[in-house]
């Protein structure tokens, strides 16, 4: 959720393939879900979408989120420690973006099934 939410966000179309087969090859999402999070949709788990809409805030507004946000992924089931993992995530997620955003890398083959516009069409 974070990862290509964050990749989504950066346009880091390398990122976003990468993360996408990981969701769906380990994590359990299908395909439906996975171009939703591509497209920064919900995607239908209200604890999941909490969290997406939780990085999209911290990244917007540069980890100065409100109070209801903050409030929101709490009630979300997410813990004090759970949000700064989160920021940790978006931290580690920016830096890859940035350097494969600069790098101008091409997608692998083996993940080119998996960029967004590509996955469900």
């Amino acid at each position: 959720m974070v990862q290509i939410t964050t990749a989504s966000i950066h346009g880091c179309d390398f990122c976003v393939a990468g993360h996408s087969a990981i969701a769906m090859k380990k994590a359990g999402f299908n395909q439906q879900q996975t171009v939703a999070l591509q497209q920064r949709q919900p995607i239908g788990d209200e604890r999941l979408d909490a969290l997406a809409t939780f990085t999209k805030a911290v990244i917007v507004n540069r980890g100065a989120v409100t109070n209801g946000e903050l409030e929101s992924i709490r009630k979300a089931g997410f813990s004090d420690e759970q949000v700064l993992g989160v920021v940790l995530g978006i931290s580690l997620a920016t830096l890859c973006n940035f350097a494969n955003n600069i790098a101008q890398n091409p997608i692998n083959p083996q993940l080119q099934p998996y960029q967004a516009g590509v996955l469900g069409a």
